[in-house]
């Protein structure tokens, strides 16, 4: 897996979200510890060998210093403050990546994403450029219309993930463009200056924890990953 090409680590976490149990949900414990560190240790394996960006709302910078002296928690990363929308935030948090790096955008609010999904992220887009995980979709879907409905064949659909990897030139040339609507995410932006995106097999247990129903299955399956 490992390039001639340095390694950066960008984790996002500078929305406010939805508050479960009157904090910020990247600050909200899952298993005894704050979920974002949750978030830091599925790239732990990489912690010697690549740099770490953290991008927070600025009110909140000294509230996670202060958390990482309760919990020693001691992976080294740099700290940059966040703009008004996802956009903005990475677009700062890239300031600090190099050229002719290679460079992980993850979402702070994933803590279950797999070693093997990073692997391959960073193996296809030291390949390719890119690599966007992506899992299958399991239920039934249908496109509306108004008042129309339609199904849609989920075998050629897809829920991507992140991390989405990228060569840092090209991914910092795509957020040199004023922000749009229609970028949903980092890989939308690269997609919108021409780039082919590339999918890599995900993790199913690598959800997005938005609700206090997402905390409670994120407690499951950390729990089930312990007891494998």
């Amino acid at each position: 897996m490992y390039s001639y090409m340095d390694y950066y680590i960008l984790i996002t976490a500078a929305g406010k979200g939805q508050r479960i149990g009157g904090k910020p949900k990247q600050f909200v414990e899952l298993s005894g510890i704050p979920l974002l560190m949750h978030t830091f240790n599925a790239f732990a394996f990489l912690r010697y060998t690549a740099n770490f960006i953290l991008v927070l709302p600025e009110n909140d910078i000294s509230y996670w210093k202060d958390l990482c002296l309760q919990f020693s928690f001691d992976t080294p990363h740099e700290i940059i403050s966040g703009g008004p929308k996802r956009f903005y935030s990475v677009k700062r948090g890239l300031n600090l990546v190099p050229d002719n790096a290679i460079v992980a955008i993850h979402d702070g609010v994933r803590p279950l994403v797999s070693q093997d999904t990073i692997q391959r992220c960073f193996t296809l887009a030291e390949r390719k450029g890119n690599a966007v995980p992506a899992i299958t979709v399991h239920e039934s879907v249908r496109e509306t219309d108004g008042a129309l409905n339609k199904p849609v064949d989920r075998k050629k659909l897809r829920t991507i993930q992140t991390p989405q990897v990228f060569y840092s030139n090209l991914i910092k040339k795509a957020y040199h463009q004023n922000y749009r609507e229609d970028f949903t995410d980092d890989v939308s932006v690269l997609e919108s200056i021409g780039q082919q995106v590339y999918l890599t097999e995900g993790n199913d247990e690598n959800i997005k924890i938005t609700t206090p129903a997402d905390l409670i299955m994120a407690e499951a399956l950390l729990k089930w990953k312990e007891e494998r």
